[in-house]
Parts: structure tokens; sequence; C-alpha cells
């Protein structure tokens, strides 16, 4: 299951400037968690945002849960 979950969250260069998005969608992840940690709960942004599914809110947790696995981080300078 987790995996059909993780089809979900695509990459495309011409879309959102190639940032993790919703099914080809112009919805990023990180919008979705920034409104799930905003105090939204998953019908209010299913009711906002139409073309989403309840699949696509629980394929962002999965994929942040995924990334948050990243052993180590390392500051790039600028």
């Amino acid at each position: 299951m987790n995996n059909n979950l993780l089809e979900r969250i695509t990459h495309d260069p011409d879309i959102c400037h190639g940032k993790p998005c919703i099914r080809g969608l112009r919805y990023p992840v990180e919008l979705i968690l920034e409104l799930l940690s905003s105090g939204m709960k998953t019908e209010e942004i299913l009711n906002d945002y139409e073309d989403l599914e309840r699949e696509d809110i629980q394929a962002a947790l999965l994929f942040a849960a995924r990334i948050s696995q990243i052993k180590s981080i390392h500051k790039i300078a600028l």
C-alpha cells in the first residue's frame, strides 16, 4: 500500500519548478504539509481543493516521513 501512495508523488521540471507534487497537479507536497501544520483537517483541505483525494494527503505525509529518515544533513556554504 505504501508504494502505491508514493506513486502519487511526482516530479516534473515543468510543474512547480520540479518540486514534489501530487499526481502531476500543481499542488506541491509542501503546500499540503503547510495546510496540515496550520491546523486544517483533511476534510477541510479536500473541500477547498476539489482535485485532491484523501490518498493524496496520506501520500504527502508518507513522503514527508520518508524524507525525514535521511541519516544526516550537511550545511552548504552559500
